[in-house]
């Protein structure tokens, strides 16, 4: 039995895709699905059950789980939203969850894979480093990012990186993210306004040593993301806090390039101003750090931001099937 919560949404359907790819097909989905359309990313996939974030929590709290075979929970749930300043909320649904869950996984001796996140770098201006002793250091500048920290800090501080993972994931980008609105990755926003219009809208610059849309992220494909978590899930006795990028910082404008090629579309970008309500903490630049996962022998994320934009447009954005 494998628990992946946020099972419906982006990364957590992939990872469940990725368990059916490898044979698994008895998973425990958990989520709150409501009105959201999650519901689409199940389609294609195969599992036993699924149950809401809050009652399997009580599940949880009270002893009344019946999954004495489980082998791994891989925690892909939270509200990932950037944009959400509800600190009370997401103190108890990002962190106190967390918590709650990764004490029970290992009380039991249950695999535990925990979803950071590059937000916890702040503005990058100490480096994008996942060694556990400079988790002090960093200045997350959104609440996502502070939630998603001090989680980190926590499992550091009680001594689970010794046995537990956390995957400090950088831009992640593919198929089974359609839900998230204005959180979808620009691959599939861009496609969306080349299909509508022909153009596509960065943002422009507000620091003089950055030009439009030379602002910088590190792209990484959804399927190396869950080759990755596979390879820990195959190898429980490797544990600690790593980051999930490819370790070359690409800019806005090399992704606009690869969706227009994939697209075959001529390129016409329009540059628009950043809203002032996140110029003070946007991210210009980020570039995941790789040789700690890198030593460990684990399959560090290499897809190239041309091969993976040429395969999630043609074979999903708009292929037949546009879910895994």
């Amino acid at each position: 039995m494998y628990i992946v919560t946020g099972g419906a949404g982006f990364l957590g359907s992939a990872m469940v895709w990725q368990l059916n790819r490898m044979g698994v097909r008895d998973i425990i989905v958990v989520d709150n699905l409501g009105e959201s359309g999650k519901w689409r990313n199940l389609r294609n996939l195969n599992y036993t059950d699924y149950f809401h974030k809050d009652a399997f929590m009580e599940m949880v709290l009270h002893g009344d789980e019946p999954w004495e075979t489980t082998e791994a929970v891989i925690h892909m749930g939270a509200c990932s939203s950037t944009t959400m300043q509800d600190m009370d909320y997401l103190w108890e649904n990002n962190l106190r969850y967390s918590q709650s869950l990764c004490a029970w996984a290992m009380e039991r001796g249950v695999r535990f894979i925990n979803a950071s996140s590059a937000a916890t770098y702040g503005d990058g201006s100490g480096g994008f480093d996942d060694d556990p002793d400079r988790l002090d250091e960093l200045r997350p500048l959104n609440p996502y990012g502070y939630s998603k920290h001090r989680f980190d800090l926590w499992a550091r501080d009680q001594g689970l990186l010794e046995g537990i993972v956390s995957l400090k994931f950088f831009n992640v980008f593919g198929p089974n993210e359609y839900h998230k609105g204005e959180m979808r990755s620009m691959v599939c926003k861009a496609y969306e306004q080349i299909t509508g219009d022909g153009s596509l809208r960065l943002f422009k610059s507000h620091r003089e040593e950055f030009r439009d849309g030379g602002q910088m992220r590190d792209f990484v494909y959804v399927r190396d993301c869950t080759a990755l978590m596979a390879w820990f899930l195959e190898n429980p006795g490797v544990n600690g806090l790593f980051n999930v990028g490819t370790g070359t910082a690409r800019t806005w404008n090399d992704l606009a390039a690869a969706v227009f090629a994939a697209m075959g579309a001529e390129k016409r970008i329009e540059y628009i101003p950043m809203p002032e309500t996140i110029r003070h903490s946007y991210q210009y630049h980020t570039e995941a750090k790789m040789d700690r996962l890198a030593a460990i022998g684990a399959p560090v994320p290499s897809t190239t931001l041309e091969d993976a934009v040429a395969e999630y447009v043609r074979k999903y954005l708009a292929g037949k099937d546009s879910y895994l």
